[in-house]
């Protein structure tokens, strides 16, 4: 299932009103953790999935990468990219994250930010990734955490007056589609386990490198919208590199 809830207009006039959107990476809360797990981005072919405003792809040139692809789905995410971008190195494709089928061992590195709960065969993709990528090469991805999806409603308990007193988490083993509510009604998500992502991983024939659960740098937890983001990890992150032992598959 490819839900596009990112070209329908009222989904994406909330979007751009986002303050990551509007200020790009440094306002993203995750985006220190995942700047430090990157690798040395010098003369590499780099693949960006789920790219949307580029913000990523424009970085991994800054840091003097060969080449940058981005991909996405959403014909208005990339519209905004190739507005922001004036760089002939960097190419942005329109298709399904699931869709992709490069040339194998193409790339050095794979990034993907906050796309993959979006998709619904996770370990197929992962086996896509692994073949493309070089020996030895990153696989790096964020999404947002399991405890976050595994409730359709993706929110905190309050009591009465409003204060948020808990996060719950229930059906977290019930993996699958989740029917949720993100800046519009009806948004597809799917909702896999810390040990789905992992293993999908290592199936695929990755060595797993670094697992994280960011926390919001220090700066950001004064502001008000943050101050509970400590409370509940809201972001999974995993780096891995392609075996040269091949799929276990």
């Amino acid at each position: 299932m490819k839900q596009n809830k990112y070209d329908d207009t009222e989904f994406f006039s909330a979007y751009q009103k986002m303050s990551r959107s509007i200020k790009g990476l440094e306002a993203a809360g995750e985006w220190h953790v995942f700047r430090s797990l990157l690798p040395d981005l010098r003369y590499k072919h780099v693949l960006d999935l789920g790219c949307g405003y580029g913000w990523h792809c424009r970085y991994v040139r800054e840091q003097q990468a060969s080449s940058v692809v981005g991909v996405d789905l959403s014909e208005k995410m990339l519209q905004k990219a190739r507005e922001q971008t004036h760089d002939p190195a960097i190419t942005y494709m329109q298709m399904a994250v699931e869709d992709i089928a490069f040339a194998n061992d193409q790339f050095d590195v794979v990034i993907s930010s906050l796309a993959f709960h979006y998709i619904e065969s996770f370990g197929e993709l992962c086996q896509k990734i692994y073949d493309c990528l070089k020996p030895g090469g990153t696989f790096l991805f964020s999404v947002e955490h399991p405890i976050f999806t595994s409730r359709k409603e993706q929110d905190w308990f309050v009591d009465e007056e409003g204060n948020r007193l808990h996060w719950p988490v229930d059906n977290y083993q019930a993996e699958g589609m989740r029917v949720t509510s993100f800046l519009a009604e009806n948004v597809i998500k799917f909702h896999r386990t810390i040990a789905t992502y992992m293993n999908d991983v290592i199936q695929a024939g990755f060595v797993i490198k670094v697992v994280k659960e960011p926390m919001p740098p220090e700066e950001m937890v004064g502001d008000d919208w943050m101050k509970d983001e400590n409370r509940r990890p809201m972001f999974l992150m995993l780096s891995a590199e392609k075996s040269h032992a091949g799929s276990l598959q």
